[in-house]
């Protein structure tokens, strides 16, 4: 047991903690706790760099193991506290009993947590590569590229960029406009730089120089960290609507059989019709639960007709080879004169003609009612749309036994709706930065996000998607029609602010200005260069450190 380094362990595990704190927890982020992301990878960051000296004596294979694991346990214990909602999903939605629900937790934490214990482990091994026996300058000076590498790599390979560090700053005026050039990785890496300063002054020798290295970097990390920190009293602009949307919001029951039968087919249409002809609604200027003030829609503008209606991703039967949602919805969109996306399940007959493929989609009508077409998404939610490695997956087989594989969309379509270019993505596609960027790229002026989040009930979930739903509009200077099933349904400007919203878990419908950009950033052009960049770098860094530990002497 002595051989165990708890202090290691520890320091990964207060680690994890801090880094929870700049997230949503069950409700909206409140500002002051952004102030955590300046300084949450300390302790594991210090823990890490002291290693080598604390364990002197020591293999250098049983620093680099502990260093792995003392990172997976960090990032473990991070994924599991971050993403708690998904032992409640897989218990209440998918119908898994306690047990299992919990292992599902631990399985998904470990697998994720992963990331960061290769992260520390490429630490380690830059740490024991130096330049010369003494300096750790180039182990600080690789902390915020690999920590960009790590995000990228999970983004890439298990494919899960659930908030990512630099999501924690979507409310800061200072750090969003990196967005535009770098996306969410510019941010992630000034946060990493600046914990990498505070390592630094913890870590580093004192001297008896005048000036000393140890405390230039401990008061630029303490003054750029105060810098960044003003970034949240820094008001964004705010760009104009002119238009206006109904995005209905019909607060459907997840767990209810999605049949409705004669009366109930039209008590529900009547319901949504009735929800997208009424604008005169009250609204929230913000987002929900923050204390926004409510405001009244002004029914006197001249631009009352609303250029769209929406309905979200939900549990309405609505499947587009169904002949009476094709007659409903012609009748909806030709009655109203008004163009329509909807939610629903796409259905493509396969050539034998024996079978469908299904797909989550969002079908565009016209205004005169004719259907325009439909998106089908494309990165579909893993045990929620599809079973990845069903057949090794015997464990987990009351979900996968029940739950068929959906199709996936293969085209980023834009649809032109009157003379305007719409992007539709769909509920989980939000948190993927490089894809959405397409819809702006292939010419779409304004982004639409339709979800249902309600699988996720209140917890931290719901909130965390909505940020990160924000950053997409401020990477790409769009703006964002958000209509969900049961919240947050609101409208997002290209600066990534919550212009209106509506409560949660209410029918209701929010008339949600908005305009147009055609406006193509850096970002939106060439996508993730810089975490890129960042990545090869990493790995050259790499390469020379095994290189250096492997085949060259230990320096005098």
């Amino acid at each position: 047991m002595r051989s165990i380094p708890w202090k290691l362990l520890a320091a990964g595990g207060l680690s994890a903690l801090l880094l929870d704190l700049p997230f949503p927890l069950a409700g909206p982020l409140p500002a002051w706790r952004t102030v955590f992301a300046w300084f949450a990878l300390l302790p594991l960051l210090v823990g890490i760099l002291r290693f080598p000296e604390a364990q002197a004596g020591r293999s250098r294979r049983h620093i680099l193991v502990w260093s792995f694991q003392a990172g997976w346990f960090s990032g473990a214990l991070w994924f599991g506290s971050n993403c708690y909602w998904v032992y409640g999903t897989m218990n209440i939605y998918a119908g898994m009993s306690v047990p299992l629900a919990a292992f599902s937790l631990l399985l998904f934490s470990l697998f994720l947590g992963f990331w960061f214990g290769i992260f520390a482990l490429a630490l380690a091994l830059i740490r024991m590569a130096p330049l010369s026996p003494k300096s750790s300058w180039l182990a600080l000076a690789a902390i915020p590229f690999l920590w960009v590498a790590m995000e990228f790599a999970i983004a890439r390979i298990p494919s899960f960029p659930w908030d990512q560090l630099g999501y924690s700053q979507v409310d800061n005026g200072l750090l969003t406009p990196l967005a535009p050039l770098t996306g969410v990785s510019g941010i992630s890496f000034l946060l990493a730089a600046v914990n990498a300063l505070l390592a630094a002054a913890l870590i580093l020798k004192p001297t008896a120089r005048r000036f000393s290295p140890r405390v230039a970097c401990g008061v630029a990390g303490v003054t750029i960290a105060a810098i960044g920190m003003a970034g949240l009293l820094l008001k964004t602009p705010q760009p104009p609507g002119g238009t206006m949307a109904m995005l209905i919001q019909p607060n459907l029951d997840v767990a209810s059989d999605d049949v409705w039968v004669g009366p109930d087919w039209d008590r529900h249409i009547r319901a949504y019709q009735q929800l997208a002809v009424d604008p005169c609604r009250t609204y929230i200027a913000g987002i929900p639960q923050t204390g926004a003030p409510s405001a009244v829609f002004n029914c006197g503008m001249s631009a009352l007709k609303p250029s769209l209606v929406v309905t979200p991703e939900s549990p309405a039967p609505f499947r587009d080879a169904d002949p009476r949602f094709r007659t409903t919805m012609t009748a909806f969109a030709s009655d109203a004169r008004v163009p329509m996306i909807v939610g629903g399940l796409g259905m493509d007959l396969v050539a034998s003609g024996n079978e469908y493929r299904i797909y989550n989609s969002a079908t565009v009508i016209a205004g005169d009612g004719q259907f325009a077409g439909r998106y089908d998404k494309i990165h579909l939610v893993p045990f929620g749309e599809y079973i990845p490695f069903r057949h090794l997956l015997f464990f987990a087989r009351q979900v996968t036994q029940t739950l068929s594989d959906m199709s996936r969309g293969s085209d980023r379509k834009v649809f032109t709706v009157g003379s305007r270019r719409y992007g539709i993505f769909i509920c989980y596609e939000s948190v993927f930065a490089d894809e959405v960027r397409q819809f702006a790229q292939n010419g779409a002026e304004v982004f639409v996000n339709i979800s249902d989040d309600g699988w996720y009930g209140d917890t931290s979930a719901p909130w965390q998607h909505l940020n990160m739903a924000r950053m997409r509009a401020i990477e790409n200077r769009r703006w964002i029609l958000r209509d969900t099933n049961s919240g947050v349904t609101a409208s997002i400007d290209p600066y990534g602010a919550v212009r209106q919203s509506i409560p949660r878990h209410r029918v209701d419908v929010l008339p949600a200005e908005y305009g147009y950009s055609t406006e193509l950033t850096f970002y939106t052009r060439h996508g993730d260069v810089f975490a890129a960049v960042c990545a090869i770098l990493s790995l050259a860094l790499l390469v020379w450190s095994v290189r250096v530990i492997l085949w060259q002497q230990p320096r005098p």
